[in-house]
């Protein structure tokens, strides 16, 4: 079933959330932010999102938007409810909503071995701009270059 044909509701994240945000966040990632992590953005101020269906949570996303530029620090689609375009919905909901916060770019990092996820940021009009090397931890206590992507937001 498809985004479009999935009945989803994006809504402000609040901390009654995180219990489903850490279920979602510790199936999808074997590095998985904490909940301190969840906490201290939302205390920030940060721009942060939950994508429903049916009132059950299956995705969310957190972004920083600060002097006319967007961070997108964490994004996810429960890995049971990948592959239906909701990746890419909730991506776009949050483009937009950081167009409406004032930013005029948006950046990210992203694992260079996470393809799905660079094809969804190359098709969605973001380009690499550089990388931070050894930035991801990775198996056997080694580590992974992160990719940073960038796009820009201007009409």
């Amino acid at each position: 079933m498809s985004a479009e044909a999935l009945a989803v509701n994006l809504r402000r994240m609040q901390e009654s959330d995180l219990p489903a945000v850490m279920q979602i966040e510790l199936r999808a990632y074997p590095w998985p932010w904490s909940v301190g992590n969840f906490r201290d953005c939302l205390r920030a101020g940060y721009s942060m999102w939950v994508l429903e269906s049916a009132s059950d949570i299956i995705g969310y996303a957190v972004v920083s938007v600060q002097a006319g530029e967007a961070h997108l620090l964490n994004i996810c689609i429960d890995p049971a409810c990948q592959s239906r375009g909701l990746g890419r919905r909730l991506l776009r909901d949050v483009r937009r909503a950081a167009q409406e916060r004032g930013a005029e770019r948006i950046f990210l990092e992203v694992r260079p071995s996470n393809i799905h996820a660079v094809r969804l940021y190359q098709d969605e009009g973001f380009n690499e701009i550089g990388r931070r090397p050894r930035y991801y931890p990775a198996a056997n206590n080694g580590r992974e270059d992160g990719l940073v992507m960038a796009m820009e937001l201007l009409d």
